[in-house]
């Protein structure tokens, strides 16, 4: 269980620890998040409304320390893989090796499949899914501006920073939709090459698009058009 910084003594962590299950148990069976009750899920989990109230102030908030506590967790993972280089991956692709760090992330995520599937599920916190997102680009940003072409920044480089990150995020959320059927391993190596395939490269006939001079023409365009 994600461990909060309020309560650390054994009957807490207990209590915690209950109310967790109750919650991946409920979303498990199809509750909406949005339904769970205080009342739902201490009478699940066995305990009373006041040791509810003792850790946290409502659902929301309970739900908000589940999440803080995983996101940190996943972005102290993620950190490791954000500071590969190209050349990292370049000779990990190569040798069909996964990206540093990341059968690392993705074990961690199979270990709390029931809650992490939960949140990401029909039923689950969209929300949460956007926090992903969010965690993931700034934790990648930095590193992928490195050594790139200025003139491929700004409204091109922020839209395909969004495209790759939400487009790895789905990726996860197929996995867990698949029922994790693959490895953290295997998981590992799909992810670590996929955000360089092209469209033309699963035919056989792959597009040679040079995106910085795109990109420049596409900033003398927008600048034209402001100008106009």
């Amino acid at each position: 269980m994600p461990q909060t910084d309020f309560k650390c003594d054994r009957r807490s962590l207990r209590s915690q620890q209950a109310l967790l299950d109750a919650l991946v148990q409920q979303l498990g069976e199809g509750e909406d998040l949005s339904r769970v009750t205080v009342a739902s899920l201490t009478e699940r989990a066995g305990l009373t409304r006041r040791t509810f109230y003792t850790h946290y102030k409502d659902i929301p908030d309970f739900v908000e320390q589940v999440e803080a506590a995983l996101l940190a967790d996943i972005g102290e993972l993620t950190a490791r893989i954000g500071a590969a280089t190209l050349e990292d991956l370049y000779r990990n692709i190569g040798e069909l090796a996964p990206a540093p760090g990341s059968v690392e992330l993705l074990s961690y995520l199979r270990d709390r499949r029931a809650l992490i599937g939960s949140l990401l599920g029909p039923g689950g916190d969209p929300a949460f899914i956007k926090k992903l997102i969010d965690l993931a680009r700034g934790v990648v940003a930095d590193r992928m501006q490195t050594g790139i072409f200025p003139g491929a920044l700004g409204s091109f480089f922020d839209y395909y920073l969004s495209y790759v990150v939400s487009a790895e995020v789905g990726v996860i959320q197929r996995w867990f939709e698949n029922g994790l059927r693959e490895s953290p391993e295997t998981m590992a190596r799909i992810m670590t090459v996929i955000a360089f395939v092209r469209p033309g490269d699963l035919y056989g006939k792959p597009i040679d698009i040079n995106v910085p001079a795109y990109g420049m023409k596409l900033l003398n365009l927008q600048l034209d058009t402001e100008e106009n």
